[in-house]
């Protein structure tokens, strides 16, 4: 397991010991009161007893009650303010453009073309260059410039202008460009477009195929049918960016295969997808050659982080239940990626990443019981590893329309569970596949892997990189137990939707560092943790 502890990376080697834990203990509740009488922070539904240091507190400001008059009846035009009508700008003035740039698709407003695909692929495998170099990138000592260390607390070295501390890069003065700077660059990027093109369509396909009614019965409005959609235009502005900093050949939108038969399921995909593809882009976006492209990608990704956070809320999970976002490698998005495109326009710009063969959590939790514990073994929609948990399951056993606290799983800000989704010490089962599997767009990509025999799951989660014991139960079968690591004390670190991965060596590496244990990778998945 790496933990980080004031900048200095420390390796502890944890070993979960092989006890099975039966259950949790409850977390504790907060707003369970019922009592509502005098107002007290109990009475209100919060109990500061809870909050060491803040035993009977009271507010010391006066908290102006607006819903002590007669409610609002009428809703129309309130008061009149000077404006004047306004519109985007157009035409041109002597050598400028006044039009705003034109976006690389336009907002999909229906079902577009969806399913597997049927036929044979002309191209199979990973986009290759002239040659490869190695079997895989050795190991090296620290970057021998890398000795700056700040002793007093004031600039080491002379400024070059006011105010300007010394160092940085891209500080002086140069003009940004704001395109790829490299094969490595160009490959995650275009990695990253693929993401934005299938996020644009997914979110545009569950509003054109649900309906009002489908939508109400998971708890979700107009309004939030609202916001999905503005998160869907957002969309084709990312992809518009992404298409600019590559240049002629960034590849267009595909058709996609997708999971999901109702609006619960539609949402928990949406929640995996949008994190693998937030982590993927911060595993990769701090290597990148050029920091003008890492800068703006930085900007879209933080809208990224959003969405995947809104998802959760309307997925009644809670919404951000880590202290740190994940960074995975590109092969890893990609491989959670491309089982969900079916084909993709001739010459489309291929990837160089890899497809790893997937890694299938027999008995992940199902968001939608009432009792994680009570979830079947691939009680999911399909059999791929993003796929979402089923949402029909019998009534009595659900958490769907129920409006219990710790209970119900209905949207909201946030919801707290009585019975985590999953807990240390839970046994988890794996399944996984054998190499050689033909997947992605046109069934051209084929999963492929450099590693021997699994000995171990790597949990890849916030800052650490922990290991357990694989034990193996049959061919391409074995289990573990969930690890009870902590990333800083009090902050657990298997928890939200997140990476597991069998590896046939115990690499000790770091979040920078990461995509070196790619050639020990024998299959990839995703757990969900809570």
């Amino acid at each position: 397991m790496v933990k980080i502890y004031n900048g200095i990376t420390v390796i502890v080697r944890c070993a979960l010991a092989a006890g099975l834990v039966a259950a949790a203990p409850a977390p504790q509740q907060y707003g369970s009161s019922s009592d509502s009488g005098s107002g007290t922070a109990e009475s209100t539904g919060f109990s500061t007893a809870y909050l060491p240091g803040y035993n009977d507190a009271d507010a010391s400001f006066v908290n102006p009650n607006p819903t002590a008059g007669p409610l609002a009846s009428t809703f129309g035009p309130g008061s009149q303010i000077s404006a004047v009508a306004t519109a985007p700008p157009t035409g041109t003035i002597p050598n400028i453009d006044l039009s705003a740039p034109p976006r690389r698709s336009s907002d999909v407003t229906g079902a577009t073309s969806h399913g597997p695909f049927s036929g044979s692929a002309t191209t199979t495998g990973a986009a290759n260059g002239p040659a490869t170099l190695a079997a895989s990138v050795g190991t090296l000592p620290p970057n021998p410039t890398a000795t700056y260390y700040n002793t007093d607390g004031i600039p080491q070295n002379p400024l070059p202008a006011p105010y300007t501390p010394d160092g940085g890069l891209g500080t002086n003065g140069s003009q940004p460009r704001y395109m790829v700077n490299s094969d490595f660059d160009f490959e995650s990027i275009t990695l990253g477009l693929y993401q934005e093109w299938i996020e644009l369509d997914l979110f545009n396909n569950g509003l054109a195929i649900f309906s009002d009614d489908d939508f109400a019965e998971a708890g979700l409005t107009a309004e939030h049918r609202s916001l999905i959609q503005f998160m869907a235009n957002q969309e084709s502005g990312h992809a518009t960016l992404l298409t600019n900093m590559l240049g002629e050949t960034a590849p267009p939108q595909c058709t996609y295969n997708y999971p999901y038969t109702t609006v619960r399921e539609w949402l928990d995909f949406n929640q995996v997808l949008t994190r693998w593809g937030e982590s993927g882009v911060w595993g990769f976006i701090n290597h990148l050659d050029s920091r003008e492209v890492g800068q703006l990608l930085a900007q879209s990704i933080a809208t990224e982080a959003r969405q995947q956070m809104s998802f959760r809320q309307m997925s009644g999970l809670f919404p951000m239940p880590v202290w740190f976002e994940t960074g995975i490698p590109q092969s890893w998005a990609w491989t959670y990626l491309a089982p969900y495109i079916s084909t993709c326009p001739e010459n489309t710009t291929r990837l160089a990443w890899q497809n790893f063969p997937a890694l299938h959590v027999v008995n992940n939790p199902n968001i939608n019981r009432l009792s994680a514990n009570d979830t079947t073994n691939y009680e999911v929609t399909g059999y791929r590893t993003s796929d979402p948990g089923i949402s029909t399951i019998p009534s009595d056993e659900s958490c769907q329309n129920l409006n219990v606290t710790g209970y119900g799983c209905e949207p909201g800000v946030t919801r707290n569970k009585t019975e985590p989704l999953s807990f240390p010490g839970r046994e988890v089962v794996f399944e996984w596949e054998t190499p050689g599997l033909k997947v992605g767009p046109n069934n051209s990509y084929v999963t492929s892997t450099t590693a021997g025999d699994p000995k171990y799951v790597a949990w890849v989660a916030q800052l650490n990189l922990t290991y357990t014991p694989l034990t193996i139960t049959g061919p391409n079968r074995g289990s573990t137990f969930q690890p009870a690591s902590e990333v800083y004390e009090g902050d657990p670190t298997v928890n939200g939707t997140m990476f597991v991965a069998l590896t046939d060596e115990y690499l000790d590496l770091s979040p920078f560092n990461l995509s070196m244990i790619n050639p020990h990778v024998r299959a990839l998945g995703i757990y969900q943790a809570g």
